[in-house]
């Protein structure tokens, strides 16, 4: 007989949040919200606590002179698309990682960031303030991080791009746990 399962409410809000990517709302995406839900999302698991994050807001007053300098570093006949594309978002937060000269940490760094950045995710979910992380080829470029005071030990690791929404994107399904679960068998 099959028991009947009662959804808690983490175990909702993780399989209800989406990558929001556009549509958003008119409702501003101010810093002290994002720092709020910054506050929380710090509480990831991070190896020796390096807490290897920091974090650069763009609200909606910088937005469309950040949108012109990142896009001046794609080729002319770019420039004007990802212009565009940078101007959709409400608000941007750039997650920014340091980088240690061990490949080890350098792995856990990414690893609990990551995590944070998943943390912030759900919160903002659940405030219905939209979030993708994107790493579109700009993250990787030097004149970028030059633009955003990026240091030569620092990697970016994301654009967030923030919005408030109004219609949640729609469910894309996921593979069931079990298709991809093994036992060792020594």
């Amino acid at each position: 007989m099959e028991t009947t399962h009662q959804s808690t409410a983490l175990q909702k809000v993780i399989r209800d949040r989406r990558a929001v990517k556009k549509h958003y709302n008119a409702k501003p995406v101010t810093e002290a919200a994002v720092l709020n839900l910054l506050e929380d999302a710090v509480w990831a698991p991070t190896h020796g606590v390096r807490q290897p994050w920091r974090f650069i807001f763009i609200g909606s007053d910088a937005k469309d002179r950040f949108a012109r300098e990142v896009a001046s570093t794609y080729p002319e006949h770019r420039q004007q698309n990802r212009y565009e594309y940078l101007l959709e978002p409400s608000a941007f937060l750039i997650v920014v990682m340091d980088v240690p000269a061990s490949q080890k940490q350098w792995e856990e760094n990414f690893g609990a960031t990551a995590c944070m950045i998943q943390n912030f995710w759900l919160l903002a979910w659940e405030q219905k303030l939209g979030v993708v992380w994107k790493t579109n080829a700009h993250i990787y470029d030097p004149q970028v991080k030059d633009i955003l005071g990026v240091g030569d030990q620092e990697k970016i690791v994301g654009f967030l791009h923030l919005g408030y929404f109004d219609n949640k994107p729609a469910k894309k399904e996921r593979i069931a746990a079990a298709d991809k679960f093994t036992r060792f068998q020594g």
